[in-house]
């Protein structure tokens, strides 16, 4: 698979990661466990060197199963993980203090099996320890050697700016697809000047571009999809033009929808990496299929213009977690 660098930090990741929260939390009962351990294995036969986990997904769990599943070949790839909210669970509120940031590296440490990490995101943008502390923080435990690279995670300007000024930001993570284009009108300007690499999740919607979700769709109660306005039956029946734009385009393509949604986000930037996240070695190979599908400027225009004329409708959290995002 190709390589990207993430902004000018010199990380080089494969052009496509792994969201690996799925495996254990927030998309229904946990993945098995030798069949998850099994999965990520078969990812890095296939390319992929960039996997993402964070404390919260758990809290704990997800951590431990990748550093079972990549101890063989730990120096061949890329961990990503994320300090940010009280004892680990997004229930209890944002706790950014330093010696709980420092508290989270040891113990992600030992969960991955490793002796650094090598992006360590701030989870959520904490208003109660000014930003400046957070990076500086990070900064000692680069300097300390448990961790590479410095990220953030669905912050807002004026916090990547403090943070970049104290330790450089190698790469932020937000929300980021055909189906969420917020980033194009302020953050992806800033992280081309400051040179920070981008790493969208729920690249696919959250499975919606797949094509695979309609008003049918039952979302099991650990499904976190259920309380996602987006994912309501009616939203789900509104925004169902968009797919239908998506599959026409794929038509021609002799594609997916899932691998043109992948690979207008691999064309927007150099330094973009989506991590989709899935537990299926089919839906695997299908989202690295996108990295050989090339769009053109002329197909990327008429996805622009298609796009234009559809009203997104719902929001894309619930109002707690809304409120989270963008500080």
């Amino acid at each position: 698979m190709d390589k990207r660098i993430l902004g000018k930090s010199g990380l080089e990741v494969s052009a496509l990661g792994l969201g690996c929260m799925g495996l254990s939390f927030g998309y229904g009962p946990a993945e098995d466990h030798a069949n998850a351990v099994s999965f990520l294995r078969k990812a890095n036969e296939r390319g992929v060197t960039f996997f993402d986990t964070a404390e919260a997904y758990g809290p704990g769990t997800n951590e431990t199963l990748l550093g079972e599943a990549l101890a063989p070949f730990r120096k061949d790839v890329v961990i990503a993980t994320k300090f940010g909210f009280r004892n680990g669970r997004p229930a209890e509120g944002l706790d950014s203090h330093p010696d709980r940031i420092r508290q989270v590296a040891e113990e992600s440490l030992r969960r991955l099996r490793t002796d650094v990490i090598d992006l360590f995101y701030q989870h959520r943008v904490d208003p109660d320890i000014p930003m400046e502390d957070v990076a500086g923080t990070v900064g000692e435990l680069i300097r300390e050697g448990k961790v590479r690279h410095f990220g953030l995670s669905e912050a807002g300007a004026g916090s990547i700016r403090k943070a970049h000024a104290v330790q450089p930001v190698a790469a932020l993570q937000s929300e980021y697809s055909l189906w969420w284009r917020e980033p194009e009108q302020e953050i992806l300007p800033l992280l081309e000047e400051l040179g920070i690499g981008f790493v969208p999740f729920s690249p696919l919607g959250k499975g919606f571009l797949t094509g695979k979700i309609d008003t049918a769709t039952q979302f099991s109660d650990q499904d976190f999809r259920k309380s996602v306005p987006r994912f309501a039956p009616e939203a789900l029946e509104a925004n169902r033009a968009l797919v239908e734009q998506l599959g026409a385009i794929a038509d021609r393509r002799e594609a997916t929808p899932a691998q043109i949604a992948l690979a207008w986000l691999l064309a927007q930037k150099p330094w973009i990496v989506p991590i989709p996240g899935t537990r299926s070695l089919t839906r695997l190979d299908e989202n690295l299929g996108a990295t050989s599908l090339s769009l053109g400027q002329d197909e990327i225009e008429a996805i622009d213009t298609a796009l234009k004329a559809i009203d997104i409708k719902g929001d894309r959290y619930p109002a707690s977690l809304q409120a989270l995002v963008g500080r």
